[in-house]
C-alpha cells in the first residue's frame, strides 16, 4: 500500500516510487483559555505521485488543522512542529517569503469555499495569468492564452470569453473549476483538496471530482483530498487515513478499509452512513457520545468512551499506530482480535434509534394539497432607475399531495425550485397563481391575522442551520417556550412542554439551562426539532435539515425523525441535496429541474426504475461507500450548466443537457424543442409519472 511508513527512517520496497510528500510527527496546537488546543498530534504518511490519500473524520478530528500546517496557512498564534518533506525540502520553519514561492508552484491547494479563495475584483483570467507571472518567466499575452488553456482544460465552456469574467458571474460548480485551474497552474507535485465538493449538488460534484482526477492525470501530482462523505473517498481515494482526535487512527487501502474496518471508529463511521442502495433500510447505528476536547485529554485512547469494545487497559495507555498484516496500520489494542473476526467493531454502543425495515402504518389525511403552484420574480436592470427587462419563473405549475404519515422529498439541483416552494407554502398567504390546502384549509381564503396565526401552529420548520436558526441570547428553556407562550400556554403547562419535548427528542432537561453555543452540533438540530413540534404541528417542513451535521450525528437525527413520524404521525416535506438520506427518509419524491416537476413516485419505484434522464443522471451521481462498486458502475454525466429560469426553453426544460434529446430521431428531437411535456403515468406503477417525449 502506498502509506507504509510512519518515522523517515522505514526502508521503502524495492521499486517503489520515492514520495512526493512525506509528513512526520506533524504537531499543530492553538493557545486558548483553558491551555493548548493540541489539533494535530503526531501525524505522518508517505504520499506516492499519481496517488490520492484520503483524509477522513468528525469535525474537530483535525483534517483541515493538518492540511493548513502542510500548506504553512496557519495564524501565526499556532504552533507548528514535525517535518513536512515536500520533494526533499523540509517546510516546517521556511518564511512566508519562502513558502510563497512554493505555494502554488510545487503544491497547490483546492479549497472549500471557492468564492472567498478568489479575489473578486480581478477577472478569472487575470487571477490565473497573475499565478502564471509569478512563478514563471512569462509575457502578458502568453500567461493569458495558458490561462484560457486552463480554463478550458477544467471544462469552461466558451474559455476565452469566460477568462473576461468576474468570480460572481460564475455558479458555485464553475468557480470551484475555476480554483482547480489555479492549483494545476504550475503543474504541482502536490495537490490538497480541503472538502472540494462541500454544499455542492451530487451532479456538480461528480464532474467536480471527474476535474479533480483530470487535474492529477495532467500533472501526475499526489493528491491528498480531505472529506467527510466517505462515498467520494470509496470512488476516488487509493489510500485511507482516517482521524479522531488529532492523530490517525487507521489507515489502508480503499478496499481494504471498506471491506474490512479494523478500528471501532471506522466501523461506527460507516454503520452510521445511510446506504440504502439495495433497497433495504437497515437501522444507522449513531456515534453514542461526543469527540474529546482537544485540551489536556486524559490518559488513554481518546475513543475508549465510545467505544464498543474498550477494556481497561484502552483507559491506561494510548495506543500507538501499529501494522496489521493484510490490512494497514491500526491504533487499537484489540485489532487483531478484530482483524480475526473474534470481535464485531461496530457493536451496539451509544443510544441507537432503531428504524424498522418496513413502517405497515397507512398514510391518514390530506396535510398539504399544492395546486399549479406559480411563482415568478422580476429581472431588473440599471442601477438607480431599475427598470423591467425579464421574468424568472421560479416555480412553474407545480402540484403534489402530502398525507399524515408520509415523507415527501423534493429533489434536484440548486435553482431547481425546491425552497421557492417551500417558502410560498410557508408564507400562509395567496399565491402568486394556483392553490395551496394546508390541512383542509385553502390559504388563499385566510383573512385575519388570527386566521393566519392558528393555521401556524399546524405548519412548522426545521432550518438548514441549528446554530443560524436559534437566537444565541436565549438559553434552551427559553427558546422552546417562546413558541408556547405565542400560543397562550401558562406557565405551569408550558414547564410540562418542555420537559416533554426534550424527552421526545432525546434530550435530558439539564440541556435546558445552556445555550446554543455549548451545544453540539446534534443537540442544536435535536433543540431545532423540538420547537418546532411545540405547537404540535401537522407538517414540518424540513430545508437541508442534515447537512451541516458530521455523518454520526446525521444518523441520530436520521433515526429520530423516523421515529417522530411514527410515533406523531406527523407529514414531512424534506429538500435535501443528499440523495442517499432523502432515499433513506422518504416515502415518496418529486423531481424538480427549472421549476417544474419532471418525475415523482414511490421511493424504491423512483430509484430501482427511474424514467426521466434527469432523474437518471441524479441517481447516478450518488457517491456509494463501496469502492467496488462505485468505481464500476455506470454513470450518466450531464453537460453544461442549468440555464436560467429566465430564459426557459419553449418545449422541455431539459432539453440542452439530456443525453437522450442528443441520440434522439428529428421528429422527437423537434418535438422535444418546441413543445412542453406533460407528466405521464407509468403503466402498473401506481403514483408514478415522468414529463419526457423520448422516453
Amino acid at each position: 500500500m502506498t502509506l507504509t511508513t510512519t518515522t523517515p527512517t522505514s526502508p521503502r520496497p524495492a521499486g517503489t516510487p520515492a514520495p512526493v510528500l512525506s509528513v512526520r510527527d506533524l504537531r499543530v496546537s492553538f493557545p486558548s483559555e483553558a491551555g493548548p488546543v493540541e489539533a494535530v498530534r503526531g501525524v505522518g504518511f508517505d504520499l506516492l505521485p499519481g496517488r490520492t490519500l484520503g483524509i477522513v473524520g468528525e469535525s474537530g478530528s483535525g483534517k483541515s488543522a493538518t492540511a493548513m500546517g502542510i500548506m504553512g496557512l496557519l495564524p501565526p498564534s499556532a504552533d507548528l512542529s514535525g517535518q513536512v518533506l515536500l520533494g526533499g525540502r523540509d517546510l516546517i520553519g521556511l518564511g512566508d517569503k519562502a513558502l510563497s514561492g512554493i505555494r502554488g508552484n510545487a503544491i497547490g491547494m483546492v479549497f472549500q469555499d471557492p468564492l472567498s479563495a478568489l479575489t473578486p475584483i480581478f477577472t478569472v483570467g487575470r487571477l490565473l495569468s497573475d499565478a502564471l507571472r509569478i512563478h514563471q518567466d512569462l509575457t502578458k499575452p502568453a500567461a493569458w492564452e495558458q490561462a484560457v488553456e486552463l480554463l478550458d482544460l477544467v471544462g469552461i465552456p466558451d474559455p476565452r470569453g469566460r477568462a473576461r469574467s468576474f468570480p460572481h458571474e460564475f455558479s458555485g460548480g464553475m468557480r470551484q473549476r475555476v480554483v482547480i485551474a489555479l492549483a494545476i497552474a504550475n503543474r504541482p507535485s502536490v495537490l490538497v483538496a480541503d472538502e472540494p465538493t462541500t454544499a455542492l449538488d451530487v451532479t456538480v460534484q461528480a464532474q467536480i471530482l471527474d476535474v479533480l482526477r483530470l487535474a492529477q492525470k495532467e500533472t501526475g501530482a499526489g493528491l491528498v483530498l480531505i472529506t467527510h462523505d466517505l462515498g467520494v473517498v470509496a470512488g476516488h481515494a487509493d489510500d485511507i487515513a482516517v482521524m479522531y482526535a488529532g492523530r490517525i487512527v487507521e489507515r489502508a487501502g480503499a478496499g481494504e478499509l471498506f471491506a474490512r474496518p479494523v478500528m471501532p471508529y471506522t466501523a461506527r463511521l460507516l454503520a452510521a452512513v445511510p446506504t440504502v442502495d439495495s433497497g433495504v433500510r437497515r437501522p444507522l447505528l449513531p456515534i453514542g457520545g461526543e469527540p474529546p476536547a482537544l485540551v489536556g485529554l486524559p490518559a488513554g485512547c481518546p475513543f475508549a468512551s465510545r467505544c464498543a469494545v474498550v477494556i481497561d487497559a484502552c483507559r491506561t495507555g494510548e495506543p500507538g499506530l501499529r501494522e496489521i498484516t493484510g490490512h494497514g496500520d491500526v491504533a487499537c489494542l484489540r485489532a487483531d482480535e478484530i482483524a480475526g473476526g473474534a470481535l464485531d467493531p461496530a457493536g451496539t454502543a451509544g443510544p441507537a434509534e432503531a428504524v424498522p425495515e418496513e413502517d405497515a402504518r397507512a398514510a391518514g389525511d390530506v396535510v398539504l394539497r399544492v395546486e399549479d403552484l406559480v411563482k415568478t420574480f422580476p429581472v431588473t436592470k440599471g442601477a438607480v432607475l431599475k427598470r423591467r427587462v425579464g421574468t424568472l419563473r421560479a416555480v412553474n405549475r407545480v402540484s403534489f399531495e402530502l398525507r399524515a404519515g408520509e415523507t415527501l422529498g423534493l429533489v434536484g439541483e440548486s435553482g431547481s425550485g425546491k425552497t421557492t416552494t417551500l417558502l410560498e407554502i410557508l408564507r400562509l398567504r395567496q399565491p402568486e397563481g394556483g392553490r395551496i390546502e394546508i390541512a383542509g384549509t385553502d390559504v388563499g381564503a385566510l383573512g385575519s391575522g388570527a386566521r393566519v396565526r392558528e393555521l401556524r401552529r399546524d405548519v412548522q420548520i426545521v432550518m438548514q442551520d441549528p446554530l443560524g436558526a436559534l437566537d444565541p441570547r436565549l438559553p434552551v428553556f427559553q427558546l422552546l417556550a417562546e413558541p408556547l407562550r405565542a400560543i397562550g400556554r401558562d406557565r405551569a403547562s408550558i414547564r410540562a412542554r418542555i420537559h416533554e419535548l426534550l424527552g421526545l427528542v432525546g434530550l435530558d432537561d439539564a440541556v435546558s439551562d445552556r445555550f446554543p453555543a455549548a451545544l453540539s452540533g446534534g443537540q442544536r438540530q435535536r433543540i431545532g426539532i423540538a420547537r418546532a413540534l411545540a405547537t404540535e404541528p401537522k407538517l414540518l417542513v424540513l430545508d437541508e435539515p442534515l447537512s451541516a451535521l458530521d455523518v454520526s450525528v446525521q444518523a441520530g437525527v436520521i433515526n429520530l425523525l423516523a421515529r417522530l413520524k411514527r410515533e406523531l404521525g406527523l407529514a414531512y416535506l424534506v429538500v435535501a441535496h443528499d440523495l442517499a438520506v432523502v432515499r433513506y427518509i422518504s416515502d415518496r419524491i418529486a423531481v424538480m429541474y427549472l421549476g417544474h416537476i419532471v418525475e415523482t413516485g414511490d421511493t424504491e419505484t423512483i430509484f430501482s426504475d427511474p424514467k426521466h434522464p434527469y432523474t437518471r443522471a441524479l441517481l447516478s451521481a450518488i457517491p456509494v461507500p463501496d469502492p467496488q462498486r462505485e468505481r464500476t458502475r455506470e454513470r450518466v454525466v450531464l453537460e453544461g450548466e442549468q440555464p436560467s429560469a429566465a430564459r426557459l426553453p419553449a418545449g422541455c426544460v431539459f432539453v440542452d443537457r439530456c443525453p437522450l434529446h442528443r441520440v434522439a430521431d428529428e421528429a422527437v428531437r423537434e418535438r422535444c424543442r418546441t413543445e412542453r411535456p406533460f407528466p405521464a403515468p407509468v403503466a402498473g406503477q401506481p403514483g408514478h409519472q415522468y414529463a419526457c417525449h423520448a422516453v
